[in-house]
């Protein structure tokens, strides 16, 4: 574990020793005074004897694109699952911001506070055009009443053009999502997400199978929401990986490998790592 990643646990069981924690779910708020913005602490998930994750510690700063690599198997989406409330762990800790305790929260309550994640296949619905997905999207009051009444406002069609030009997809909003390229439908589905108003982003392998010209767009994407979103990316491409680290020793890559954090530091350092080498990338 590195100095930076044992200081943020301190800081956080020392907040909630004793205390009952985790309790809050209010979307939107979430207190990132002291940096972290994610905080996995010792997260073990066995499968069948098998231990997919292994005592996992990692820290997301607010704000940060991290870039996260490895082998298959290597606990990529096991972890995300973590994040996210669809696995829970044997062992552990997890929170968003320093108050909030992901252990406790359901799937859909840790959505609803501000985690976002996008999956390897798009998921969009393909009979509807472009601006009524990201109108789908929109966080409001889905229930019965308030869907039957609903009107878009100014905010909202301003909220829906904005995401459009950020996805490359001003000029097919009528168009169906059908009929989207591979590419473009992943751009609507990141699109969607951004709907929800998240503050973390978990995006998995999003360029697999796209164009070099997609897959550079969708690198200038990640790049312009960095800052104002924190964005974990799961993603084999090494070029792409390059792309949104521009050489800069400042962005960490971190490496996974069976279930453990292997390596962590800036693109150049992992790739001169000889244990990286030796089981990931060859040499």
């Amino acid at each position: 574990m590195t100095p930076d990643l044992m200081k943020a646990g301190a800081r956080i069981r020392a907040e909630h020793s004793g205390a009952s924690y985790g309790r809050v779910v209010t979307p939107g708020v979430v207190d990132t005074a002291h940096g972290a913005i994610l905080y996995l602490d010792d997260i073990t998930v066995s499968f069948d004897g098998f231990k997919a994750l292994n005592a996992l510690s990692l820290s997301i700063d607010a704000g940060e694109l991290r870039c996260i690599i490895g082998p298959n198997g290597a606990g990529k989406t096991t972890m995300m699952d973590v994040i996210t409330g669809k696995t829970r762990p044997d062992a552990g800790r997890a929170f968003f911001g320093s108050t909030i305790d992901l252990l406790r929260l359901r799937e859909n309550d840790i959505a609803a506070i501000g985690i976002g994640r996008k999956f390897q296949k798009p998921t969009v619905f393909e009979h509807l055009s472009v601006f009524e997905n990201l109108e789908l999207a929109l966080k409001t009051d889905h229930g019965v009443r308030a869907s039957m009444f609903f009107r878009l406002g100014g905010a909202q069609l301003d909220r829906i053009g904005e995401v459009l030009v950020l996805i490359h997809l001003k000029d097919s909003a009528q168009r169906s999502a059908g009929l989207l390229s591979h590419g473009q439908k992943q751009w609507l589905e990141i699109g969607m997400l951004l709907m929800q108003d998240p503050r973390l982003l978990l995006l998995d392998e999003p360029v697999a199978g796209m164009t070099d010209e997609e897959t550079e767009r969708t690198a200038e994407l990640f790049l312009s929401l960095e800052g104002s979103h924190s964005l974990v990316v799961v993603e084999h491409d090494m070029k792409f990986i390059h792309a949104l680290t521009h050489g800069n020793p400042a962005k960490k890559v971190t490496v996974l490998h069976e279930g453990s954090v292997l390596a962590e530091g800036s693109l150049k350092d992992v790739q001169a790592n000889d244990k990286v080498v030796e089981v990931y990338l060859g040499r």
